[in-house]
């Protein structure tokens, strides 16, 4: 148990440096004087949404195998990884061409 619980902090600490959570925290605290108040805030927010991934992944595993569900996790990882690195694949002239139709697209939408 003790293995799985370092395992876990250790994963969940080094995905939450620097992620939107923390950069929240950073900007509410530096605009209050009760970090305090911020720090209790943020780390309720952060246990309840622990709370609710472990029932979401406990429900899930009772009708999707493990390995399917790891297969799916690894396609998702994929999928989100490969989204991040297509814009690199561009040229200059397509990633201009490709903000330019989205800012048309939104002028258009309003």
């Amino acid at each position: 148990m003790l293995s799985l619980f370092i395992a876990t902090f250790t994963t969940v600490f080094l995905a939450e440096l620097g992620d939107k959570t923390q950069l929240a925290t950073v900007a509410i605290s530096g605009t209050s004087k009760r970090p305090l108040a911020v720090f209790l805030g943020s780390s309720s927010a952060l246990v309840l949404a622990s709370l609710l991934g472990v029932v979401a992944g406990t429900s899930i595993t009772s009708f999707i195998p493990n390995d399917m569900l790891k297969a799916l996790a690894a396609i998702g990882f994929i999928w989100i990884g490969s989204r991040l690195l297509w814009p690199l694949t561009q040229s200059k002239d397509d990633i201009v061409e490709s903000n330019n139709k989205i800012k048309a697209d939104a002028d258009n939408n309003t």
